[in-house]
C-alpha cells in the first residue's frame, strides 16, 4: 500500500512530503498544509505543544490513509504530524494525497485532515503571554 504517515518532533519537509506521493499515473496531487497562527479566541498565542500517544496515533493515521486508498480511489497519501513545541508560521500538519484525477485528490484530503482531527491521539496545548490551556480540555 503506498501510504507514508509519521509523527516528528523536528519540523516538517513540505517538499519531502509532496515527493512522497508524486507517481506517474497520476494527474492531481492535493496538499493540506496547518500552520500555527498567532490567534485565537481573541487572544494573542505564542506557541504550541503538540503531545501524542505515538503507537495509537500512527495506527490510527494508517486506517485513514488506507481508507482513502482502499474506498476513495487515492492512489498515494502521507500524513505527517509535529510533536513537541511549534511556533508561530510552523507546519504541525501536512497531508498530501495522489490520484488520477483531482476530484479524488480533494476529497481524499479533505478526510484525512478531518479524520485526523477528530479521530487520533494528538492534543494540542496553547500558549499566550499569560498562560495555557489544553485545546478541547474546556468548555
Amino acid at each position: 500500500m503506498a501510504t507514508n504517515v509519521y509523527i516528528s518532533p523536528e519540523p516538517l519537509s513540505l517538499d519531502g512530503v509532496y515527493q512522497s506521493v508524486v507517481d506517474e499515473a497520476c494527474g492531481g496531487i492535493c496538499l493540506f498544509v496547518g500552520t500555527v497562527r498567532n490567534h485565537n479566541k481573541g487572544k494573542a498565542v505564542t506557541h504550541l505543544d503538540f503531545e501524542t500517544y505515538d503507537a495509537m496515533a500512527v495506527k490510527e493515521m494508517e486506517k485513514i490513509a488506507a481508507h482513502c486508498i482502499e474506498t476513495l480511489g487515492a492512489k498515494k497519501v502521507t500524513m505527517a504530524h509535529r510533536s513537541g513545541r511549534v511556533g508561530i508560521t510552523e507546519i504541525a500538519v501536512i497531508i498530501a494525497v495522489s490520484s488520477v484525477h483531482r476530484d479524488v485528490a480533494f476529497q481524499a484530503c479533505q478526510y484525512c485532515i478531518d479524520t485526523l482531527k477528530e479521530t487520533v491521539p494528538i492534543w494540542k496545548k496553547e500558549h499566550w503571554e499569560d498562560g495555557s490551556y489544553w485545546v478541547g480540555a474546556r468548555p
